[in-house]
């Protein structure tokens, strides 16, 4: 059998036994395809530890970094281990390769002051600029993911009680607490730029386009990096940087992190304890700047 027929059915078979998206069943198509590619004719099924550390040796010679090779192991891990099941080989090549490490990286968090500028930056006389100032303050209120920003339905937003609704990873639910300034923008967008915008259509979404559809996470993360560059914010952002600048600047002011892993909707405390070391550097940095001997 080709490597590119048994990488095939390797696909179809961990597709139909555990549903996974397309997006992970790419990247295993890709990494497993670079290492067949790689191996210049030998078969997949004579593979050794030895060629998988000579692989992922090379790839690192080419500026792969320890999370992507991490990445491509756990592709390989995956594969082979169906091999093993499938009686098609005896002897899992990747049980003595060992994982790289991998430090978790620091999200990139703005400045309150970064936030405030940002915030200001949409031009708010028209319809389409008050919609993005309005997602921009209920991001940085919420700490919402930008999936679940774009994603809001009029059935979600309790207006009395101040909450979203939001059903995250998991299909866990939670309440999130909105806030009055960001409350007073949906509640005016919703009487009057959303209208502007819709002209009489009609769409489920919260958040609407001129096409009268819902927004995509795209075309959100567009808009984000057009207003930092106008509001002159130079730090290379990511759709999360809000969130990020969300949970770090309610740490920063007190905030409990149990409470803040709710609201992120974090299913693990540890997931949200990454932002305790941002928290920490500020710490330091005010130390560091203000007292006698910092």
């Amino acid at each position: 059998m080709s490597a590119i027929a048994l990488i095939d059915q390797f696909l179809d078979a961990i597709w139909v036994e555990q549903g996974l998206s397309e997006n992970t069943l790419s990247a295993y198509s890709s990494d497993l395809r670079i290492f067949a590619k790689w191996l210049a004719g030998k078969s997949m099924l004579e593979v050794d530890t030895g060629d998988l550390s000579s692989f992922l040796a090379s790839r690192y010679k080419t500026g792969i970094g320890n999370r992507s090779s991490a990445r491509i192991l756990s592709s390989l891990r995956r594969f082979y281990g169906y091999c093993i099941r499938e009686s098609l080989i005896t002897i899992d090549p990747t049980a003595l390769v060992e994982s790289p490490h991998i430090g978790r990286p620091l999200p990139l968090s703005l400045s309150e002051k970064d936030v405030e500028l940002l915030l200001n930056a949409p031009e708010v006389t028209n319809a389409l600029g008050f919609r993005n100032k309005t997602m921009l303050e209920m991001l940085y209120a919420t700490g919402l993911r930008v999936s679940e920003l774009v994603g809001l339905k009029f059935d979600q937003i309790s207006f009395r009680q101040g909450v979203v609704r939001i059903t995250g990873k998991g299909n866990k639910e939670r309440l999130v607490p909105v806030g009055e300034e960001a409350m007073s923008w949906l509640e005016d967008y919703m009487d009057q730029a959303r209208k502007t915008i819709l002209r009489d259509r009609q769409c489920d979404y919260l958040f609407v386009t001129s096409r009268a559809d819902g927004m995509t996470r795209q075309a959100f993360w567009h808009i984000i990096k057009h207003q930092a560059k106008k509001a002159g914010i130079s730090k290379e952002l990511s759709p999360h940087t809000l969130r990020h600048a969300f949970a770090t600047h309610l740490l920063n002011h007190g905030a409990d992190l149990r409470v803040v892993q709710l609201l992120l909707g974090h299913a693990d405390l540890s997931t949200t304890q990454i932002y305790t070391h941002i928290a920490r550097e500020r710490l330091k940095e005010l130390h560091s700047k203000f007292h006698p001997r910092g």
